[in-house]
């Protein structure tokens, strides 16, 4: 007599409604245990990280999301599972390939590797810092020798928190290297 395999749980990405991620976890999170399936289902993960935003040189703390309009769930996947994760309210599909047998779309698991590097990426002790500021965009200098200058952002360094603006003098532009917090977006 044969055995059945037994099936590893894997790691799905699930696509979800534009900005309902935490609602369909909830959803998932309530029908797992009201149909009885933590044999089956283990976790539901919204992936996000620690974010720090600086407008008008304040500093905000937030959490943002790593893939807006994507979970990720650790499962296994059977028939029960699939139409379970399938038909909660909010979730659109999974991330699926084609099987090249009967050209189906089939759920594609996650390497080890890309969960190991997400998994990092949520943990992280140095928050992300995020400016605001693009290549090209006009800025007014509101602190130093070159308060109240017009220029032009040329590089971010948002690990440093340092931005590099091209402030012109005498009909030249000259690069300044500032600190975020010492300019604003012009408009």
């Amino acid at each position: 007599m044969k055995t059945a395999a037994k099936i590893e749980p894997r790691w799905y990405i699930v696509h979800t409604y534009s900005s309902q991620e935490e609602r369909v976890k909830k959803n998932l999170d309530l029908r797992v245990e009201t149909m009885d399936v933590k044999d089956k289902i283990f976790d539901v993960v919204v992936p996000t990280e620690e974010e720090i935003e600086i407008r008008d040189g304040q500093k905000k703390a937030k959490k943002s999301r790593v893939f807006p309009g994507y979970i990720l769930i650790h499962m296994t996947m059977d028939d029960e599972s699939w139409y379970l994760v399938r038909n909660t309210p909010g979730v659109t599909g999974f991330v699926s390939a084609e099987d090249e047998y009967d050209q189906r779309p089939k759920p594609v698991p996650l390497d080890d590797a890309e969960v190991d590097k997400i998994m990092r990426l949520m943990s992280a002790s140095q928050p992300r810092v995020r400016l605001g500021l693009d290549k090209g965009q006009s800025v007014r200098i509101t602190e130093g020798p070159f308060v109240d200058f017009m220029g032009v952002v040329d590089e971010v360094y948002p690990d440093r928190a340092k931005v590099k603006i091209l402030v012109s003098f005498f009909g030249r532009e000259t690069p300044v290297e500032l600190d975020f917090r010492q300019v604003e977006k012009e408009g």
